[in-house]
């Protein structure tokens, strides 16, 4: 049995003068102890209800969930008591210090006094926070907030860590800083469940990934896994103009493996069988039709491939957050 388990989850919401939302329509995922495993879909695929059902925030209509073998909504005391989670936005108060919000977080859990400030201490360390555990979390920049809330999240050592798109808003240095304190605390044996629309953050830090759509998870694996099963190379160009995206999609679907040619803004990606021919017979093309590229190129598949071959649109996206009505 896997550490955590999710079967046939299924989550409607009726929002007020909206038609039903189905959230969860039958989800199944399995995460194995002391490995990181990402969700990876848009805004409103089911991620973040998932979170909510393996946290008790939120009980599904529907299906199961166990963490290692006790029942999420059967026995949601004996889960909080073994779970941390961080959201994506810093639950804080932001008139503490840094310090004094973990040490209220160890209070809360019943630590005493003595083991919480021992707890906040080696938290404050592990996060490099120690020069700014003293002053207030409204003075924070978006990238320590964040940290300090991950920190309130294992102040009990929790076995399982659930981070809900931790890093969405911090600028790179912030993420890589964040990334590297995940895989310090995967090294130890920490179980992770991460959301994200973050490609690159799927492919550093998880082994295994769970593409999610429209409440279901559609394919799971390893990242490569995941780019060899869609296999081949690509070509990808970018238009000089948009209006001419439809002639252009045309002529890549013309020259590509029999599958139609995806677009993103001005950039169009078809699958090829012979790479280098491809590539030189679309350019040719483009120019003999007139079509302007502005960049043309070829490349080995990516997780945003997957997302695009698997649901027709890319895994980063402004869509509505429909689950967020949870």
């Amino acid at each position: 049995m896997s550490f955590i388990e999710a079967i046939d989850l299924v989550k409607t919401y009726s929002p007020k003068g909206s038609p039903q939302v189905r959230a969860l329509d039958g989800l199944n995922l399995e995460v194995q102890q002391g490995s990181v495993t990402a969700l990876l879909g848009p805004n409103g695929a089911g991620k973040t209800t998932t979170v909510k059902v393996l946290t008790t925030l939120i009980q599904p209509d529907s299906g199961s969930a166990f963490i290692d073998g006790v029942n999420v909504v059967a026995e949601p005391q004996a889960i909080r008591r073994m779970i941390g989670a961080s959201g994506q936005y810093a639950a804080v108060d932001q008139n503490l210090t840094g310090f004094e919000n973990l040490l209220m977080v160890g209070k809360l859990y019943h630590l005493g006094t003595r083991v919480a400030r021992q707890r906040a201490t080696e938290l404050i360390e592990l996060f490099d926070l120690v020069e700014a555990q003293n002053r207030t979390v409204k003075g924070y920049s978006g990238g320590m907030r964040r940290r300090i809330d991950l920190a309130g999240a294992l102040v009990i050592r929790p076995p399982v860590l659930f981070l809900d798109e931790p890093t969405t808003g911090l600028d790179p240095r912030s993420r890589l800083g964040l990334w590297e304190v995940i895989e310090r605390l995967v090294a130890d044996g920490t179980t992770v469940l991460l959301t994200t629309q973050y490609l690159e953050e799927a492919d550093r830090l998880a082994n295994s990934i769970s593409v999610i759509d429209n409440g279901q998870v559609i394919a799971q694996g390893t990242a490569d896994e995941l780019k060899a099963s869609i296999g081949g190379l690509r070509v990808a160009v970018t238009l000089v103009d948009e209006s001419q995206s439809e002639n252009a999609r045309t002529l890549l679907t013309r020259f590509g493996s029999g599958e139609q040619a995806i677009l993103t803004g001005r950039t169009l990606v078809v699958p090829v069988q012979d790479g280098p021919h491809a590539l030189a017979a679309i350019v040719s093309a483009a120019a003999e039709e007139g079509i302007g590229l502005h960049d043309a190129g070829m490349r080995r598949p990516t997780l945003d491939d997957v997302f695009l071959q698997l649901t027709g649109r890319s895994a980063q996206t402004d869509e509505a957050e429909t689950e967020s009505a949870a």
